[in-house]
């Protein structure tokens, strides 16, 4: 058996570094007089690390409180401007590329369409190249740290990146290593988009503060981010939160995945539009394409439509009412371009079929909200894959 390594004087510093900086960008701004108890380091060593973090701009000040009979005492914090960040959200019908800063505001943005049929390796490597390119361009000299990439599918933690995404049919395609090929010397992260959505709820957004939590990613296809205590849940194999391919319907419609009954199927906007095709005989896919189209069947008060968003609002909800059961979450949040459709126009709908197929306990005790970052939260996760390299010194 290895012996445990002997710390070095080093790793203490970087420790140090790590737990001070951590407690500043999820809690600040604070005192070095509050660092004290929030992160249990002696007050020699808060003035030594924030010394040097505010010596290499990392931390700025950010004004003053009165203290009791003393001096005022200077507030501390993360500064957003000291570095930028790349989120990337490759979805069904674009890609999105985001420049932000380390609170995760944009500063410049590009995006690319992606047709039918269309999600060949080779092209949505060039669209992410493409935008990355555009949007570091804006940067304006100050230092990019690198670069975030949230897909669909299954992703195998490592160099390569390789993603398993049998709707986009691709099977062991290494884009990690395509991208820092294109992108190199900038660092490139490639996770699965619902977990980075889901990072992104549970740093910023409605998952804030949540334990126990999940994030259900609803566009085209359906996923999901479970959170268990405090922590993204992936799994064995790094598939944890496949909840659009659990099913709805034994011997039900054909999934996109290729099996029958699929929630996504169902709830998907995808799906949606093909009941309506089958129930209406045509869909407007003009002026905006798919996003477009769901929403005029959502405003839509005609029988056909009515009928297909009812439907769709009972899949919903006995979908959540799984996950209620499953995993008995204190919140579930709703994200996802169609998932805020849905929510925005009939949320107490959604939650009343939830908890017409839940058991009564945890249907009681969770909270189901729309997501808060809208429906670039894809990205905006994607570039938290950057920002927790940074946050680990």
């Amino acid at each position: 058996m290895e012996a445990p390594r002997h710390r070095t004087t080093r790793d203490l510093k970087i420790g140090n570094r790590r737990r001070l900086l951590r407690t500043l960008y999820f809690d600040g701004p604070l005192t070095r007089r509050d660092l004290a108890p929030a992160t249990n380091l002696s007050t020699a060593t808060i003035s030594n690390v924030t010394a040097e973090l505010l010596a290499d701009g990392v931390l700025r000040e950010a004004g003053k409180v009165e203290s009791d009979g003393g001096r005022p005492q200077i507030l501390l914090e993360v500064d957003p401007g000291h570095a930028r960040v790349v989120g990337v959200d490759v979805g069904e019908t674009h890609v999105r590329v985001e420049l932000l800063d380390l609170k995760l505001t944009e500063r410049a943005s590009a995006q690319h369409a992606l047709a039918p049929g269309r999600h060949d390796p080779a092209t949505v490597v060039e669209h992410i190249v493409a935008g990355v390119k555009s949007v570091l361009a804006e940067a304006d000299g100050v230092p990019v740290l690198g670069v975030g990439v949230g897909m669909p599918g299954i992703i195998e933690y490592g160099p390569e990146g390789v993603i398993h995404a049998k709707t986009f049919g691709w099977d062991a395609v290494p884009l990690g290593r395509m991208l820092m090929e294109r992108l190199g010397p900038l660092p490139v992260h490639v996770e699965n988009g619902a977990m980075t959505m889901g990072q992104a709820e549970l740093w910023f957004g409605a998952g804030k503060g949540a334990d126990n939590a999940v994030i259900a990613l609803i566009g085209s296809g359906v996923g999901s981010c479970i959170v268990a205590g405090g922590a993204l849940y992936r799994g064995a194999g790094s598939s944890a939160g496949e909840w659009g391919h659990t099913t709805m319907q034994v011997a039900g419609r054909r999934c996109r995945c290729g099996c029958r009954g699929c929630l996504e199927a169902y709830v998907g906007a995808e799906g949606i539009l093909d009941r309506y095709l089958a129930s209406a005989g045509a869909v407007d896919l003009s002026g905006g394409g798919e996003e477009a189209a769901l929403e005029r069947i959502l405003d839509d008060e005609s029988a056909a439509a009515v009928a297909v968003v009812d439907e769709t609002v009972e899949y919903l909800g006995a979908g959540l009412a799984d996950l209620l059961n499953l995993f008995n979450p204190e919140l579930i949040v709703i994200g996802g371009w169609a998932g805020l459709m849905l929510a925005k126009r009939r949320l107490e709908d959604i939650e009343a079929a939830a908890g017409a197929y839940s058991l009564g306990q945890p249907f009681a005790t969770a909270k189901i909200v729309p997501g808060h970052l809208g429906p670039d939260a894809v990205a905006k996760g994607a570039a938290t894959l950057v920002i927790e390299q940074f946050l680990r010194g």
